[in-house]
């Protein structure tokens, strides 16, 4: 009898202890904070980055898009090594990478070794975003738990987009602002090495590098044609980008559908949630970081306004941001996110529309209103986003779905910066008729996202 029970008593399985919410929100919430950051501090100083290495205005969306590009890349796969291989482990590496490579970028000489150190920013980003979710979504597993923590770490991709702007014009130059970002990077990851618990979901398996390269590739193909293109669509060269990016994107198709252990599961795209969050992203991408990355340099080069003066003035936008991103999971009960992602890129579309003529017109105070209207916009975008993320796919794919949806805002992204500079540099009536081009346009992609996002219904 006595031998019985001792077998059983040690067959009785051990309850797993959940991580300790406090910390892993802080690690979390603050590692996203400095990857913002970074991502944003080309904002205020492209005119002075541009100068120092030499760029033409051809070249110039390379520097603002070596991020979104590192970041889109390689969400996807970061997502996936995440879940198979732990979650806190791609966490802390990707924080440390973050460091190490936002210091290099300090002391890159030219346009191509400052862009090939954005772009490694961005994959070490990529490993910090997708893995953050996972972790959250492993601590707070009710729902309620779950609302609270996404909307403070989508409050704090607003509070990051706020502060690095503010923190790089305070420094003398551009160089050390790089340097200070990269060192709070190496902090957070070494704390978050010893303070967060590891989790994981594995599948079994290889990594999917097939999947990864030819992903990557239609990415740089696409983005090449889209920052190419500015000096002539129909050339031999642009038409050639876009082929490739098809053609890689169909082959990126055929190797997910073969693959063991997808990077995506591309069944999820019959979900409408699913399908809202990606297109959520996409067009948070293509209409609002693609405009508001080059406006900065844009009212620098024709209202004579210092960094530090741009950056307190985009304050006003991304500090709402954050304050609406903080407060929107009280509306989370009584509406659903994805009326959230409608809500917020049609006052989007109102604030920038409210902006036209004010480039023109050469006083920044007509910039005010539709800065105010669009920052709630961007508070609602980013409180939803995250949340309709973690909630368009299974639990134990949360680091995957989160990778799936910030793939598809940093491709708008990268899309959207490009597009925005040639529209802006490329009318024949000046910068401030460019200006107001790219904003009718955001505005309109805008209008498109809230129509779509508002008829992908959930289904039960």
């Amino acid at each position: 009898m006595t031998r019985f029970s001792e077998r059983t008593l040690t067959e009785v399985p051990t309850p797993v202890p959940l991580p300790p919410a406090g910390p892993t929100l802080a690690l979390t919430s603050a590692a996203t904070a400095v990857a913002l950051m970074t991502y944003t501090a080309p904002m205020v100083t492209l005119p002075d980055i541009a100068a120092a290495l030499h760029t033409p205005l051809s070249a110039q969306a390379w520097l603002l898009n070596g991020t979104p590009l590192g970041l889109a890349a390689l969400l996807l796969v970061a997502g996936s090594l995440a879940d198979d291989y732990g979650r806190r482990r791609i966490f802390v590496a990707g924080t440390l990478a973050l460091g190490l490579t936002t210091v290099l970028g300090a002391f890159a000489s030219t346009t191509w070794l400052f862009t090939l150190a954005r772009i490694a920013q961005g994959a070490a980003s990529a490993a910090l975003l997708a893995s953050s979710l996972g972790l959250l979504v492993h601590a707070f597993p009710t729902p309620a738990g779950r609302l609270r923590a996404t909307g403070v770490w989508g409050a704090f991709v607003s509070g990051g987009i706020a502060v690095g702007p503010i923190v790089t014009g305070a420094m003398p130059n551009w160089r050390l602002s790089y340097v200070v970002l990269g060192a709070a990077a190496v902090v957070v990851g070494s704390v978050s090495a010893r303070a967060l618990s590891e989790s994981r979901a594995p599948r079994g398996g290889r990594p999917d590098l097939g999947g990864a390269v030819t992903f990557g590739l239609a990415l740089v193909a696409l983005v090449a044609a889209l920052t190419l293109g500015r000096d002539g669509w129909l050339r031999a060269p642009v038409g050639l980008l876009l082929l490739a990016s098809v053609v890689l994107l169909a082959l990126f198709v055929v190797v997910e559908r073969r693959a063991a252990t997808p990077m995506i599961d591309l069944g999820l795209l019959r979900r409408p949630r699913f399908l809202a969050s990606s297109a959520g992203g996409l067009f948070t991408g293509l209409a609002v970081i693609g405009l508001f990355s080059f406006l900065p340099a844009l009212l620098q080069q024709t209202m004579g306004l210092s960094a530090m003066d741009t950056a307190w003035l985009f304050l006003l936008w991304s500090g709402l941001s954050f304050a609406v991103a903080l407060q929107a999971r009280r509306l989370s009960g009584r509406v659903p996110p994805r009326l959230q992602l409608a809500l917020g890129f049609l006052l989007h579309a109102a604030g920038v529309l409210t902006m036209l003529g004010s480039v023109g017109s050469g006083s920044w105070t007509r910039l005010l209103p539709g800065l105010v209207v669009a920052g709630v916009g961007s508070g609602l975008l980013n409180a939803a986003l995250p949340l309709l993320a973690v909630e368009s796919v299974p639990a134990q794919r949360a680091a995957m779905g989160s990778g799936a949806q910030q793939t598809f805002r940093y491709i708008g992204s990268c899309a959207g910066v490009a597009l925005t500079i040639a529209l802006a540099t490329s009318s024949g009536g000046g910068l401030a008729r460019g200006a107001d081009i790219a904003m009718v346009v955001s505005a309109g992609l805008a209008v498109v996202a809230g129509v779509v996002v508002g008829v992908l219904r959930e289904r039960g």
